[in-house]
């Protein structure tokens, strides 16, 4: 079974680089993966959004979902799973950013993605939350274009970070319902 994912794979990236890959649309793609390094589009937004008080708690609940990301995805299962880059497997392909230094699966830029813009598309009107949920699609693609993850990897990243967002939407609302300090700077409108 995992030999048939790897193909599959492994296919779809050499298709990806001969098929789609374009002077036109590699410095976007490349634009939009950067975005997602180390978290910091997501991060910067998050914190814009602790700012105000009306959405300060979609802010700190995108921070927390970040910190989960970051503890399955990066923490947890790169280093359980050990998954060697495409690069380093596929030897027709050639990665268009600077190879990475830890493991491949799953999509720590995905999974980051997805964690945060989970928690800004379910808390924020659809006029916001649309455009950030296909950013985190955008970058999660963009990784697959650039050739340093699998689709597997992606795909796990998107799923890691949907329960990174669902974790820390529960874990606020057992907070909201404290009626401690917290709870207050998180709900100043109480």
């Amino acid at each position: 079974m995992l030999e048939f994912i790897n193909s599959i794979d492994s296919s779809i990236l050499l298709f990806i680089q001969e098929s789609v890959r374009s002077p036109f649309l590699t410095p976007a793609v490349t634009f939009i993966t950067s975005l997602g390094n180390a978290g910091i589009i997501w991060i910067i937004m998050s914190l814009l959004l602790m700012i105000p008080p009306k959405t300060r708690k979609i802010g700190c609940m995108s921070i927390l979902a970040l910190l989960f990301s970051l503890l399955i995805n990066n923490l947890l299962l790169k280093n359980l799973v050990r998954r060697t880059r495409p690069y380093d497997c596929i030897s027709a392909l050639v990665p268009l950013v600077p190879k990475p230094l830890d493991y491949s699966f799953p999509s720590g830029h995905t999974g980051s993605s997805f964690a945060a813009a989970w928690v800004m598309y379910r808390s924020l009107p659809k006029k916001a939350g649309i455009p950030v949920l296909v950013l985190a699609v955008l970058i999660g693609l963009s990784r697959l274009y650039v050739g340093v993850h699998y689709p597997s990897d992606v795909l796990t990243g998107v799923l890691t970070g949907i329960l990174s967002g669902y974790l820390a939407e529960r874990l606020f609302c057992l907070i909201s319902k404290s009626g401690t300090p917290l709870d207050r700077f998180l709900n100043p409108e109480k």
